[in-house]
Protein backbone atom coordinates (compact mmCIF):
# COMPACT_ATOMS: atom_id res chain seq x y z
CA UNK A 1 0.00 0.00 0.00
CA UNK A 2 1.16 3.39 -0.96
CA UNK A 3 1.79 6.54 1.86
CA UNK A 4 -1.42 7.86 -0.20
CA UNK A 5 -3.50 4.51 0.25
CA UNK A 6 -3.13 5.18 3.79
CA UNK A 7 -3.82 8.59 4.13
CA UNK A 8 -7.32 8.08 2.45
CA UNK A 9 -7.99 4.99 4.90
CA UNK A 10 -7.24 7.96 7.69
CA UNK A 11 -9.10 10.29 6.16
CA UNK A 12 -12.12 8.17 5.54
CA UNK A 13 -12.11 7.21 9.16
CA UNK A 14 -12.10 11.17 10.18
CA UNK A 15 -14.96 11.53 8.46
CA UNK A 16 -17.05 8.83 9.73
CA UNK A 17 -15.91 9.72 13.22
CA UNK A 18 -17.15 13.19 12.62
CA UNK A 19 -20.88 10.67 11.96
CA UNK A 20 -19.87 8.83 14.83
CA UNK A 21 -20.12 11.13 17.52
CA UNK A 22 -23.08 13.22 16.13
CA UNK A 23 -21.23 16.08 14.87
CA UNK A 24 -23.02 16.04 11.16
CA UNK A 25 -25.99 15.79 9.78
CA UNK A 26 -26.79 15.10 6.39
CA UNK A 27 -23.78 15.78 3.81
CA UNK A 28 -22.86 18.64 6.06
CA UNK A 29 -19.20 18.82 7.30
CA UNK A 30 -15.90 17.09 5.75
CA UNK A 31 -12.79 16.09 6.95
CA UNK A 32 -8.98 15.97 5.26
CA UNK A 33 -5.49 15.13 5.25
CA UNK A 34 -2.44 16.45 3.24
CA UNK A 35 0.71 14.49 2.25
CA UNK A 36 3.20 17.59 2.68
CA UNK A 37 5.66 14.93 1.24
CA UNK A 38 4.02 15.20 -2.35
CA UNK A 39 1.67 18.00 -1.72
CA UNK A 40 -1.41 16.40 -2.06
CA UNK A 41 -4.69 17.01 -0.07
CA UNK A 42 -7.35 14.01 0.44
CA UNK A 43 -11.04 15.41 1.23
CA UNK A 44 -14.22 14.22 1.09
CA UNK A 45 -16.55 14.23 -1.92
CA UNK A 46 -19.13 17.50 -2.33
CA UNK A 47 -22.63 16.52 -0.93
CA UNK A 48 -22.01 13.02 -1.05
CA UNK A 49 -23.46 10.74 2.10
CA UNK A 50 -21.03 9.61 4.70
CA UNK A 51 -22.64 5.61 4.34
CA UNK A 52 -21.65 6.08 0.74
CA UNK A 53 -17.64 6.87 1.35
CA UNK A 54 -14.88 4.92 0.73
CA UNK A 55 -11.27 5.18 0.60
CA UNK A 56 -11.92 5.24 -3.56
CA UNK A 57 -14.53 7.84 -3.71
CA UNK A 58 -12.40 10.22 -1.49
CA UNK A 59 -11.24 12.92 -3.90
CA UNK A 60 -7.45 13.36 -4.29
CA UNK A 61 -6.25 17.07 -5.38
CA UNK A 62 -2.97 19.49 -4.84
CA UNK A 63 -2.25 22.47 -3.11
CA UNK A 64 -3.98 24.71 -5.92
CA UNK A 65 -7.11 22.70 -5.64
CA UNK A 66 -6.80 21.32 -8.71
CA UNK A 67 -8.10 17.14 -9.00
CA UNK A 68 -5.34 14.50 -9.18
CA UNK A 69 -7.36 11.57 -8.36
CA UNK A 70 -11.39 11.05 -8.12
CA UNK A 71 -14.29 10.88 -10.30
CA UNK A 72 -16.26 12.91 -7.56
CA UNK A 73 -16.13 16.80 -7.27
CA UNK A 74 -14.41 17.87 -4.10
CA UNK A 75 -15.79 19.29 -1.09
CA UNK A 76 -16.86 22.85 -1.40
CA UNK A 77 -14.66 23.98 1.34
CA UNK A 78 -11.83 22.88 -0.52
CA UNK A 79 -10.04 26.24 -0.37
CA UNK A 80 -10.80 26.77 3.21
CA UNK A 81 -8.60 23.72 4.14
CA UNK A 82 -5.76 24.52 1.44
CA UNK A 83 -5.36 27.95 2.99
CA UNK A 84 -5.18 26.78 6.54
CA UNK A 85 -2.65 23.77 5.22
CA UNK A 86 -0.70 26.72 3.34
CA UNK A 87 -1.15 29.02 6.31
CA UNK A 88 -0.42 26.89 9.07
CA UNK A 89 2.54 23.90 8.22
CA UNK A 90 2.30 21.85 11.64
CA UNK A 91 -1.32 21.18 10.76
CA UNK A 92 -2.29 17.68 8.60
CA UNK A 93 -5.26 17.28 8.91
CA UNK A 94 -8.56 19.60 9.19
CA UNK A 95 -12.37 19.10 9.88
CA UNK A 96 -15.14 21.25 9.32
CA UNK A 97 -18.19 20.32 11.18
CA UNK A 98 -21.65 22.35 11.92
CA UNK A 99 -21.82 20.59 15.33
CA UNK A 100 -24.37 22.14 17.73
CA UNK A 101 -23.06 23.90 20.36
CA UNK A 102 -19.59 24.72 18.81
CA UNK A 103 -22.37 26.47 15.58
CA UNK A 104 -24.50 28.30 18.13
CA UNK A 105 -21.06 29.93 19.59
CA UNK A 106 -19.97 30.94 15.96
CA UNK A 107 -23.80 32.39 15.14
CA UNK A 108 -23.27 34.52 18.01
CA UNK A 109 -20.13 35.92 16.95
CA UNK A 110 -18.68 34.79 20.45
CA UNK A 111 -15.57 33.05 21.08
CA UNK A 112 -15.97 30.52 23.78
CA UNK A 113 -14.74 31.55 27.09
CA UNK A 114 -11.99 28.95 29.13
CA UNK A 115 -14.84 28.58 32.10
CA UNK A 116 -13.18 25.75 33.78
CA UNK A 117 -10.42 22.82 33.97
CA UNK A 118 -11.89 20.29 31.07
CA UNK A 119 -11.68 23.90 28.58
CA UNK A 120 -8.15 24.33 30.06
CA UNK A 121 -7.09 20.64 29.26
CA UNK A 122 -7.78 21.38 25.55
CA UNK A 123 -6.96 24.97 24.79
CA UNK A 124 -4.98 27.87 26.63
CA UNK A 125 -7.24 30.57 26.26
CA UNK A 126 -10.97 31.20 24.88
CA UNK A 127 -11.42 28.96 21.83
CA UNK A 128 -11.42 32.46 18.90
CA UNK A 129 -13.76 33.71 16.34
CA UNK A 130 -13.26 35.09 13.54
CA UNK A 131 -14.44 39.16 12.42
CA UNK A 132 -17.16 38.57 10.23
CA UNK A 133 -16.35 38.83 6.37
CA UNK A 134 -17.44 41.37 4.31
CA UNK A 135 -19.33 41.31 1.26
CA UNK A 136 -17.12 41.25 -1.42
CA UNK A 137 -15.41 38.81 0.63
CA UNK A 138 -18.50 36.59 0.30
CA UNK A 139 -19.35 37.28 -2.90
CA UNK A 140 -16.28 36.76 -4.48
CA UNK A 141 -14.23 33.18 -3.87
CA UNK A 142 -15.80 32.64 -0.54
CA UNK A 143 -14.40 29.56 0.25
CA UNK A 144 -10.59 30.94 -0.10
CA UNK A 145 -11.21 34.12 2.17
CA UNK A 146 -12.98 31.60 4.61
CA UNK A 147 -9.56 30.34 5.22
CA UNK A 148 -8.07 33.91 4.92
CA UNK A 149 -10.14 35.30 7.98
CA UNK A 150 -9.24 32.25 9.99
CA UNK A 151 -5.18 33.20 8.85
CA UNK A 152 -5.77 36.73 10.20
CA UNK A 153 -7.18 35.57 13.11
CA UNK A 154 -4.38 33.58 14.16
CA UNK A 155 -1.88 36.67 13.37
CA UNK A 156 -0.82 36.83 16.95
CA UNK A 157 -1.71 32.87 18.03
CA UNK A 158 -0.26 29.93 17.38
CA UNK A 159 -2.69 26.93 15.75
CA UNK A 160 -0.44 24.12 17.42
CA UNK A 161 -1.66 25.59 20.62
CA UNK A 162 -5.03 26.63 19.61
CA UNK A 163 -6.52 23.68 17.06
CA UNK A 164 -10.42 25.50 16.04
CA UNK A 165 -11.51 28.40 15.31
CA UNK A 166 -15.51 29.64 14.96
CA UNK A 167 -16.36 31.39 12.21
CA UNK A 168 -18.50 34.04 12.86
CA UNK A 169 -21.72 33.30 11.58
CA UNK A 170 -20.66 29.88 10.55
CA UNK A 171 -19.43 26.98 12.31
CA UNK A 172 -15.96 25.56 13.71
CA UNK A 173 -12.82 24.49 12.09
CA UNK A 174 -10.71 22.06 13.59
CA UNK A 175 -7.22 21.21 12.90
CA UNK A 176 -4.40 18.52 14.00
CA UNK A 177 -1.33 16.38 12.94
CA UNK A 178 -3.51 14.42 10.89
CA UNK A 179 -6.71 13.88 9.69
CA UNK A 180 -7.77 11.42 12.77
CA UNK A 181 -6.17 14.37 15.40
CA UNK A 182 -8.46 16.91 14.01
CA UNK A 183 -11.49 14.94 14.33
CA UNK A 184 -10.32 14.37 17.53
CA UNK A 185 -10.13 18.18 18.05
CA UNK A 186 -13.95 18.23 16.77
CA UNK A 187 -15.17 16.05 19.48
CA UNK A 188 -13.29 18.32 22.14
CA UNK A 189 -14.38 21.39 20.78
CA UNK A 190 -18.08 20.23 21.12
CA UNK A 191 -17.76 18.87 24.29
CA UNK A 192 -16.50 22.81 25.74
CA UNK A 193 -19.11 24.73 23.85
CA UNK A 194 -21.94 22.23 25.16
CA UNK A 195 -20.53 22.80 28.41
CA UNK A 196 -19.85 26.71 28.45
CA UNK A 197 -23.32 27.38 26.97
CA UNK A 198 -24.45 25.19 30.27
CA UNK A 199 -22.75 27.48 32.24
CA UNK A 200 -23.46 30.70 30.90
CA UNK A 201 -27.27 29.66 31.07
CA UNK A 202 -26.56 28.68 35.25
CA UNK A 203 -24.43 31.69 35.88
CA UNK A 204 -24.53 34.49 33.16
CA UNK A 205 -22.22 36.76 35.04
CA UNK A 206 -19.81 33.79 35.03
CA UNK A 207 -15.99 34.71 34.87
CA UNK A 208 -13.25 32.75 33.07
CA UNK A 209 -10.97 30.75 35.60
CA UNK A 210 -7.93 32.14 36.81
CA UNK A 211 -4.99 31.98 34.89
CA UNK A 212 -2.43 30.56 37.07
CA UNK A 213 -5.05 27.21 37.03
CA UNK A 214 -5.81 27.77 33.20
CA UNK A 215 -2.42 27.08 32.42
CA UNK A 216 -1.27 24.65 34.94
CA UNK A 217 -4.13 22.29 33.52
CA UNK A 218 -3.01 23.34 30.40
CA UNK A 219 0.13 22.97 30.35
CA UNK A 220 0.61 19.57 32.48
CA UNK A 221 -0.67 17.85 29.16
CA UNK A 222 0.56 20.02 26.40
CA UNK A 223 4.63 21.11 26.14
CA UNK A 224 8.03 20.63 27.52
CA UNK A 225 6.40 20.55 30.94
CA UNK A 226 3.55 17.98 30.49
CA UNK A 227 3.24 14.88 33.01
CA UNK A 228 0.06 13.63 32.14
CA UNK A 229 -0.27 10.13 31.04
CA UNK A 230 2.16 7.65 30.25
CA UNK A 231 5.91 8.28 28.72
Amino acid sequence: MSGLDDLRREVLEANLELVRRGLVVSSFGNASGIDRAAGLVVIKPSGVAYDQLTPATLVVTDLEGHVVEGALRPSSDLPTHIALYRAFPSVGGVAHTHSRHATAWAQAGREIPCLGTTHADCFPGPVPVTEPMTAAEIRAAYEWNTGQVIVRRFASLNPAHVPAVLVNGHAPFCWGASASAAAHTAVLLEEIAALAALTVALNPGVEPIPAVLRDKHFKRKHGPEAYYGQT
